[in-house]
């Protein structure tokens, strides 16, 4: 369970890195659309999980790679936005979130379910 601290860090850190990747990321990675989904903050504030998704791009790995290749630099951004509010900028680890690909793989594997119908004798 979350502190009340780590919610709001999480979630203004949330709002940043989306603000980044929303404006400096897309000359940085060739204008992919990426969507920060969730950002998860260690109890000692010193370590921020980053959950991302990307839209219409084909080879995600590749793209995440370049993210962690430059997390140096949207650190350093990130630390200039919340150098007020923060003492220490988190250590920020990029991971790829495949909720959106489970939920449509789920609905095929549902659709897909054959369900005869009861027969007529039965109650249950």
């Amino acid at each position: 369970m979350e502190s009340k601290r780590q919610q709001k860090v999480a979630r203004q850190l949330q709002k940043d890195l989306s603000d980044i990747f929303q404006k400096e990321g897309r000359s940085w990675f060739d204008n992919a659309f990426i969507t920060v989904t969730i950002v998860r903050v260690s109890p000692d504030l010193s370590l921020a999980r980053v959950y991302l998704s990307f839209l219409l791009n084909k080879n995600k790995e590749m793209l995440l790679d370049a993210i962690r290749e430059r997390g140096k630099s949207i650190r350093q951004e990130l630390g200039n936005r919340v150098r007020h509010q923060l003492r220490i900028v988190p250590d920020l680890n990029f991971y790829l979130d495949d909720t959106a690909e489970y939920a449509a793989k789920m609905d095929a594997l549902f659709a897909g379910i054959d369900i005869p119908p009861a027969p007529e004798g039965e109650e249950n």
